[in-house]
């Protein structure tokens, strides 16, 4: 099924990619923008996704990025795809720390050009999940031993990755609400994520997806 996006990129040839890209696949490129004050004077009413560049004018920096980051805070709810010429696990940090942590994903821009991993990256963000560039995700986390985790809460935090809230995974594993809640708080302490950590079920995801 097609989901409606708001597309803001500055360059006008990737762009056009893009917008082709997603129609072919059965998307509907509602608004396209090329700067960051255009992306926050859109109306997201019936926006299902924005996917924006971290760079854009006018002050050329980090311009998209803090846009997407001020929608989030309008609409935390709303799925945000960042597209970004170089790994900054600073940028991807920020975003991943912003209001809900879920709907949300941060690829490098070379991504775009395997386009049966960009169309499942929207997908997924769409859906609620998380998606990371594995280059990004290493440099934020490096090796991450998720084999301390036992063969159940894998199990787990593979459908925590992949979108799933705690009674989704109940009824996907068919077991409790209270075990999953129980599974969850393993893997934190496992993964060495205390309560205070922010975004703590983000960063796990992305401990597992660092591992996949």
């Amino acid at each position: 099924m097609g989901v409606r996006i708001v597309l803001a990129e500055d360059s006008v040839l990737l762009a056009e990619g893009l917008v082709r890209i997603l129609e072919r696949a059965g998307h509907e490129v509602i608004a396209t923008v090329r700067d960051a004050a255009a992306l926050r004077r859109i109306d997201l009413t019936g926006v299902d996704l924005v996917v924006t560049d971290v760079r854009m004018p006018p002050g050329d920096g980090d311009d998209g990025l803090r846009a997407a980051l001020d929608l989030r805070r309008d609409r935390p709810a709303l799925p945000v795809l960042v597209l970004s010429q170089y790994v900054a696990a600073a940028y991807a940090r920020r975003l991943l720390s912003s209001e809900r942590g879920g709907a949300v994903g941060y690829l490098l821009k070379e991504r775009v050009g395997r386009v049966d991993d960009f169309l499942r990256a929207v997908e997924t963000v769409v859906s609620g999940g998380v998606v990371v560039d594995p280059e990004v995700i290493s440099k934020m986390f490096g090796s991450v031993v998720i084999e301390r985790l036992t063969p159940r809460e894998r199990e787990v935090l593979a459908l925590m990755a992949r979108g799933d809230s705690n009674s989704e995974v109940a009824a996907e594993l068919v077991i409790s609400d209270a075990a999953v809640a129980k599974h969850v708080s393993n893997i934190f302490t496992k993964l060495d994520l205390p309560p205070e950590t922010e975004n703590r079920r983000v960063r796990a995801i992305l401990m597992y997806l660092a591992q996949a």
